[in-house]
């Protein structure tokens, strides 16, 4: 059983969860997740996974070199994003890196976090589909105990301070 959002209650604000990565369509998501999160008084979290699919193949000492690269990758992007969310609306994001496939990181992260009220993903503007995430949330393979806004990729800034 999922566990009840405390957004609105005494002492705890909304915040807006939004999983980083290196395609371009996530600035899209970011943006408009902080700029919701500022105009709402509420907060950001942005969410980086390390992508180890190989790691559990390989020698330890290789596998904790491969951790601590995408570590480091990861956290390059969290900060990349996090002074985004700072210029575009003035907030100051938390970060969170999860390792393990998308959805069990993301419940995860969900239910430690009972302030998290909404995913924030941004859709691809390519011809190859909405993209990775997107593609499996509308699949309904995985449900989440939150509501989730997909922003189009292809928005500008200025259409997401209109929108946002």
């Amino acid at each position: 059983m999922p566990r009840t959002r405390q957004s609105f209650a005494p002492g705890h604000q909304r915040k807006f969860l939004v999983v980083v990565d290196d395609t371009p369509e996530c600035d899209r998501a970011v943006t408009y997740a902080a700029r919701r999160a500022a105009r709402t008084q509420g907060g950001l979290v942005l969410l980086a996974m390390l992508e180890l699919s190989d790691a559990s193949a390989q020698w330890l000492g290789v596998a904790n070199l491969m951790r601590a690269e995408e570590t480091d990758k990861a956290e390059m992007r969290l900060a990349h994003f996090k002074a985004r969310a700072r210029s575009v609306a003035g907030i100051e994001p938390e970060t969170v890196i999860r390792e393990g496939a998308f959805a069990e990181a993301i419940h995860a992260v969900v239910e430690a976090d009972e302030d998290i009220a909404i995913l924030a993903l941004a859709a691809a503007t390519g011809h190859e589909g909405p993209g990775p995430l997107v593609s499996a949330l509308v699949s309904g393979h995985w449900m989440l105990p939150i509501p989730i806004t997909i922003v189009p990729g292809a928005l500008t800034d200025a259409d997401i301070e209109a929108l946002a």
